[in-house]
């Protein structure tokens, strides 16, 4: 009776009557759902309500606390200022990597001075239909000047302050436009101000830098040893440390890590304390994190002996090269434990901040990076894949070297880069750069062959422990002299030129 009833109903009919219903009910359900859209307000967090963040929980950004002191005190006190024709500046831009501690900055500055904190994420304000974004910055900046004095915090500005023209929809440039219109409508007695924070700086639409809008642009990098210090302290001041907790020894070893990284490592710390039943955070544990934190977590792979003793020499290539080259950071450990994507790690750390790096440095870190695929050719008389990464940051040294540092022997005195370059200049170009990659890795190789020894040694030692620490790097090289080859050695046939238990020493 069912299939009797369904048969002689005309499926036809049905459609011709609901379908337009179901349609028009789809298109009312869509554009409510975009009114509201348009009608969500932007989060607003009340200075009294705000994180509890002030300058003393922020560390190693001394340069950045100095220029935005300057708007805590204008947003305290701006009749001071007014006095002498003075006016705050309208935008303050924060830019610099990741994990530098922009925000964090943006809400001290709301804290310390008391005003209202406004924060929204740039990519809030690109929605899919083209006007809303531009509404929702017109709602923003007109709930600021209500209760000025006030902040507007506006996170990873280069989401919607692009360099216009490449929008095919014109929603990114119509909300840029407004975010221009809304900061040139300030007025000298409106007491509001817009801090930005972005990581790509050169990203960003001329128009916004320029005087009148992001007034003020603080550079926050890395900070120096001194500050990764004092940023421990403040990462530790609730942790219980053992007394063997080094802190001064993690700050120099930490070169080149952010705030984030930091904090990362501390808290990856308490957990390796608290997973094997300690009380107190040891320096052990430290150095666990910060492992886990540069070279990734342990896996539990099993490699096969050839392949176990392939990763051995390949790792203790590289540490044989960085204990060999002066200009090399020295290595703190060597380790074939399988971590994140890497089978094994030799894990460099320098003694010093550095800020600047001469030629004999960067080739000396292309030789380093080289060891290891140069130690599978001279010991196993072949190569595997294991080198890949090492390969590419080696191509982006040599390039960076040609093309931004004018390093080559050619090009010394301009920039070969862009795409305004003749097929000739381009080719010389390209040698230039395979020149340096194939000079650093005959270095190496002549390391390999002059060195077989200690290279051996290290890796029989690498596959006895899985692990050798900066003692046993120490007693595995003493004696050892900065390598002086003289003769080149060939690319082929390296096996039998270095047979087992051949030189030790700069002989080459």
């Amino acid at each position: 009776m069912i299939y009797a009833f369904l048969g002689s109903y005309d499926f036809s009919t049905w459609l011709q009557t609901w379908l337009p219903i179901i349609f028009m009910g789809l298109l009312v359900l869509l554009l409510y759902k975009a009114l509201s859209t348009m009608r969500t307000k932007p989060q607003k967090l009340k200075a009294t309500s705000a994180p509890k963040i002030g300058w003393e929980d922020i560390a190693g950004a001394d340069e950045a606390k100095e220029e935005l002191q300057e708007v805590v005190e204008f947003l305290r006190d701006p009749k001071r200022f007014q006095k002498l024709g003075a006016t705050v500046p309208r935008g303050v831009l924060l830019h610099g990597p990741p994990g530098t501690g922009k925000t964090l900055l943006a809400k001290a500055v709301a804290h310390e001075s008391g005003a209202q904190f406004y924060s929204q994420s740039a990519a809030s304000f690109v929605e899919m239909f083209a006007g809303l974004g531009a509404a929702r910055i017109r709602r923003l900046f007109s709930q600021a000047r209500k209760h000025a004095p006030s902040i507007i915090f506006i996170d990873e500005l280069d989401a919607v302050g692009g360099k216009r023209g490449m929008d095919i929809s014109g929603e990114k440039d119509q909300t840029l436009n407004q975010l221009l219109v809304e900061m040139d409508g300030f007025g000298e007695s409106q007491n509001v101000v817009v801090i930005a924070a972005s990581n790509l700086l050169d990203k960003l639409d001329p128009a916004l830098l320029r005087p009148g809008r992001f007034d003020r642009q603080i550079l926050v990098t890395p900070a120096g040893v001194d500050g990764r210090r004092r940023i421990l302290d403040v990462h530790t001041k609730n942790k219980p440390l053992h007394p063997s907790a080094d802190l001064d020894a993690m700050a120099r070893q930490t070169s080149g890590l952010s705030g984030a990284d930091l904090a990362n490592i501390c808290n990856e710390a308490a957990i390796f304390c608290a997973r094997r039943g300690g009380h107190s955070i040891a320096h052990a544990d430290f150095e666990t994190a910060l492992e886990r934190v540069i070279a990734g977590m342990a896996t539990h792979r099993r490699l096969n002996d050839h392949e176990r003793r392939v990763v051995a020499f390949h790792e203790a290539g590289h540490a044989l090269c960085a204990e060999l080259l002066p200009q090399v950071d020295p290595v703190h450990k060597i380790s074939i434990v399988p971590r994140g994507r890497a089978l094994g790690y030799t894990l460099n750390l320098p003694e010093e901040d550095r800020y600047l790096k001469t030629r004999e440095e960067l080739e000396a870190h292309m030789v380093m990076l080289l060891g290891g695929r140069a130690a599978e050719r001279v010991i196993f008389g072949a190569v595997t894949t294991g080198a890949s990464d090492d390969l590419k940051r080696v191509a982006d040294v040599a390039r960076a070297m040609v093309t931004e540092y004018a390093m080559s022997d050619t090009f010394f005195s301009l920039q070969i880069s862009g795409d305004q370059l003749s097929d000739k200049l381009l080719r010389r170009r390209d040698d230039e750069i395979q020149v340096l990659a194939d000079e650093a890795y005959q270095r190496a190789l002549e390391i390999m062959v002059g060195y077989r020894k200690r290279l051996e040694a290290l890796a029989e030692r690498l596959l006895e422990r899985e692990m050798l620490e900066r003692r046993d790097i120490d007693e595995l090289m003493e004696g050892a002299e900065t390598p002086r080859p003289r003769h080149p050695v060939a690319h082929l046939g390296l096996a039998a030129m270095a047979p087992p238990g051949g030189a030790d020493g700069p002989s080459l």
